[in-house]
């Protein structure tokens, strides 16, 4: 199977290292990375090579994907299939059935790991599916590879993904965010739950702040979210106060 990546970023150079032991990868990036995809034993190809093939995954930060898929669109091919990997669901998946030719499959996917979470595995690992418009017998194909690779497979629409996504993920990282601010470190005396809470800075603090803006920016749940939890923090810091 022939599987097209877009971008060789620190997700897409995972996926690949993981995909290229089963298909034949065709990689494009703005940058010349042809070395390193030589390396995996993948082709670095143009972008229209890359649209060719029957499968074609973006790896762009979200703000850059509704322009990208503008241009994916008249390379692609009949029947072809293009899945999505970002961190929010409903818009990315606005944009693919707008700009993609109707004949063409579309599967939004999160994979719920990272290049520091699962550098050593994915076994375990969660990825969200949401099938848009699919057959039933490649997404069950797709579903079934994920899972026989030890992925825990999680299926949702855009919008219940997104309601979720904006406390499990976008929670973490405005913690995390925020530690880093008030520039929490490492102390001899701590306890458990201070080691924890620096654990979260260590989920961080290798993302890209782009990543942040464009979990907040496009998650329509993501204002709502972060307005409650600092309600919250103020209703108890003046508890404490009284």
């Amino acid at each position: 199977m022939k599987i097209g990546l877009i971008g060789f970023g620190r997700l897409g150079r995972l996926i690949a290292k993981n995909l290229a032991q089963d298909a034949d990868l065709y990689i494009y990036d703005t940058f010349d990375y042809s070395d390193e995809i030589k390396e995996l034993g993948a082709q670095s190809v143009d972008l229209k090579t890359v649209c060719n093939c029957p499968i074609v995954i973006p790896f762009v930060p979200m703000s850059e994907l509704e322009e990208l898929l503008k241009q994916m669109a008249p390379y692609l091919k009949k029947d072809s299939l293009v899945i999505d990997v970002c961190s929010v669901k409903t818009m990315p998946v606005q944009w693919m059935k707008e700009h993609l030719p109707e004949e063409v499959s579309i599967l939004g996917t999160h994979p719920m790991f990272g290049p520091d979470s699962a550098k050593d595995t994915l076994f375990g690992c969660k990825i969200v599916l949401c099938p848009i418009r699919i057959k039933e017998d490649i997404y069950q194909g797709i579903k079934s590879y994920l899972e026989t690779h030890g992925l825990k497979v999680i299926e949702a629409a855009p919008e219940e993904h997104d309601k979720q996504i904006a406390h499990s993920l976008l929670l973490t990282h405005f913690i995390g965010r925020s530690l880093m601010d008030f520039e929490a470190k490492s102390l001899p005396i701590d306890t458990k739950g201070y080691r924890r809470l620096m654990k979260i800075l260590e989920t961080v603090e290798n993302d890209s702040w782009q990543l942040f803006e464009d979990m907040n920016r496009y998650n329509p749940y993501a204002k709502e979210t972060r307005d409650n939890f600092l309600a919250s923090m103020s209703s108890i810091s003046q508890k404490v106060n009284q």
